[in-house]
């Protein structure tokens, strides 16, 4: 079958096409923002990409057409589908009728680390013998790749909360039916189809209904919002991670250095496993937590889960370093959200101690572009010693927005004069955090050819 694909670049719909492609079909596909690792990934599979959303791409004829939720109506392409009755289905639930069939689900959902969690998870099972396929936002470093077909029973999916498609609002989730299923973390966001958290509690309810009575929930304990979740209905095995006090859940970690990088993974108040995480912040190691209870479910054990974490590489565009000239590191961050930021400056600092950190923000989500959460932004990056913001194409006045931080932060319309001001405060030692959910307009590799030219 010849699948044509609406949204291809998309992290997501990427990882469809590879799926497809490995299932023995006929691939190729269209994105009008095509920039990698997405692009060269596809390339380096052999899947065709075409530039743009023109109409005459109907004549390729293929079988089906998959559509991918950045596609809307007004769409040239997908208005000529409609037109002609042509047959097209979501992503999501083309993954759910032909490859999630039959599979153990792992689902991890949650506003903040699905990628990472997923990651972390795959490459247990992976250590493990198991060999699971996975679909994950992201590229996972021990697989160099985001999305993978295997003839194991396992299968481990980042499961979003964004919606489906044009025809279909539902969020992406509920199409996968997982047996094991990750909450862990779920705050507001995607402002732009969600009018408040209440919505997208909603959502998490759908999918916890999902989840069958021999499946296993694990579920962040230090959430509230995940707590009115639960409370709402729940069907299946449930085990409780982090949280302190009354609410602690009986997973645990606890730091044996002060680097955070020795970590006791501890159930039900015993000491489970002992691991040396490769990963920064508290919230990696609440990442790591989660990924070992539900590696539990399929039987892995928490001792060698720990070796697997050992082992782990990262995840590309997670505190990703893009290189280091003069002395000055640059890191590459998909970090959009304010508690996101906070958490990604705050691992950072724990990491280097007393050298600077150099934020460089793009807020280019829906949600930051439209301002709703603009007020929490100065706040988020309280840890850095300079904030370099663009804003070109905000809705907001992002100078009003980070005047309260004074000379600390700079704003500015034009990629190059940031670059310019970035390399003429660094010096060496420095590290440059550069956090945004596109391709900021290859700032990093801008970034540092001017500090290799810098006198």
């Amino acid at each position: 079958m010849h699948i044509h694909i609406l949204g291809i670049c998309g992290t997501f719909m990427g990882g469809v096409a590879l799926l497809a492609r490995s299932a023995g079909h006929t691939v190729t596909g269209c994105d009008a923002n095509v920039y990698p690792p997405m692009s060269t990934q596809l390339q380096e599979q052999g899947v065709a990409l075409v530039e743009g959303y023109s109409a005459d791409q109907i004549a390729m004829g293929p079988d089906l057409f998959v559509v991918g939720n950045a596609v809307s109506r007004g769409n040239p392409l997908l208005e000529a589908i409609l037109d002609r009755g042509l047959p097209y289905v979501s992503g999501p639930q083309w993954l759910a009728d032909n490859i999630l069939q039959g599979k153990w689900v792992l689902g991890v959902a949650g506003t903040h680390g699905k990628t990472t969690t997923s990651s972390l998870l795959a490459w247990i099972l992976e250590h493990a013998g198991l060999n699971p396929g996975f679909l994950i936002g992201g590229v996972p470093g021990n697989f160099g790749i985001s999305a993978r077909l295997t003839d194991t029973p396992f299968f481990v999916i980042e499961a979003d909360e964004y919606d489906t498609a044009f025809c279909d609002k539902r969020s992406k989730f509920v199409h996968y039916k997982p047996r094991t299923l990750i909450l862990n973390n779920l705050e507001y966001d995607h402002a732009d189809i969600f009018p408040d958290l209440a919505a997208i509690e909603t959502q998490f309810h759908h999918l916890v209904r999902t989840v069958p009575k021999s499946g296993r929930i694990i579920a962040n304990a230090a959430e509230e919002s995940l707590r009115r979740v639960i409370a709402r209905g729940n069907w299946s095995e449930l085990e409780w991670f982090g949280g302190a006090g009354e609410t602690a859940g009986e997973w645990q970690y606890e730091e044996l250095d002060s680097r955070g990088d020795s970590i006791a993974f501890m159930h039900h108040g015993k000491e489970a496993s002992v691991s040396r995480l490769p990963l920064a912040g508290a919230h990696n190691r609440a990442n790591a937590l989660a990924a070992l209870a539900a590696a539990r479910h399929v039987g892995v054990t928490p001792m060698h889960a720990a070796e697997a974490l050992e082992a782990f590489v990262g995840v590309k565009r997670r505190l990703e370093p893009r290189g280091t000239v003069r002395g000055v590191t640059v890191y590459d961050d998909f970090a959009h959200h304010p508690t996101a930021i906070t958490t990604t400056v705050a691992g950072l600092r724990q990491r280097i101690g007393e050298r600077r950190i150099l934020a460089v923000l793009e807020p280019r989500s829906n949600t930051m572009k439209l301002g709703s959460m603009k007020s929490q932004l100065p706040g988020s990056l309280t840890d850095a010693d300079l904030v370099f913001c663009y804003a070109k194409g905000l809705g907001w006045d992002a100078n009003e927005v980070f005047s309260t931080m004074g000379d600390k932060a700079a704003v500015f319309e034009d990629l190059d004069q940031l670059v310019e001001a970035v390399v003429a405060k660094a010096s060496y030692g420095d590290q440059v955090l550069v956090m945004s959910n596109g391709g900021f307009g290859g700032v990093h590799d801008k970034l540092l050819e001017a500090l290799a030219r810098k006198a």
